[in-house]
């Protein structure tokens, strides 16, 4: 079963999947599932909770949905720890944020063919670390989206424990 965070939606259900069903179960993006993401998910499903709402909102806006789904679900296509990366780092270095969209793509473009709409949004969904702008609405769309599903991710398991916790102290 596939579901995006706050979501009850099956993905593999609706049209959305259709965006992204030829690289969703390519073993390089199943890799992704052991990675931890943002404290409490992985960087598999952090990568589908992206996608999904880059789609919705993309779709909603008449913008290009499809690009931003894939883009959505290559945006972190790297496998190293970012904790481990960000201690090791030497100073002539690139800090992680500035480092990992780079490595997405060029990951991405490994896989599949990527146009230049998703290279865009791949390369610079870290804006403003990244420095330069923007070319599309859709990047812009996948950059709020991003901050916003690691918000989802960091607080909602944070929310249920404390949920949880009152229910048994009442």
């Amino acid at each position: 079963m596939l579901k995006a965070i706050c979501s009850k939606k099956e993905l593999t259900l609706c049209r959305y999947y259709s965006c992204i069903s030829d690289i969703v179960d390519l073993p390089e993006i199943i890799r992704l599932k052991e990675i931890t993401h943002h404290i409490s998910t992985t960087r598999f499903q952090h990568c589908i909770n992206v996608s999904y709402y880059a789609y919705v909102t993309c779709r909603f806006l008449r913008l290009d949905a499809r690009s931003a789904a894939r883009a959505g679900l290559l945006h972190d296509l790297f496998y190293y720890d970012r904790r481990e990366y960000n201690i090791s780092r030497k100073k002539h270095q690139p800090k992680h944020s500035r480092r990992h969209s780079d490595m997405a793509l060029e990951n991405a473009m490994k896989l599949v063919s990527v146009n230049s709409k998703e290279q865009d949004m791949i390369v610079k969904h870290m804006w403003p670390a990244t420095i330069a702008f923007p070319k599309y609405m859709e990047t812009y769309i996948i950059t709020l989206v991003d901050k916003y599903c690691a918000v989802l991710e960091f607080c909602i398991p944070k929310f249920k424990k404390f949920i949880k916790f009152r229910r048994t102290n009442q």
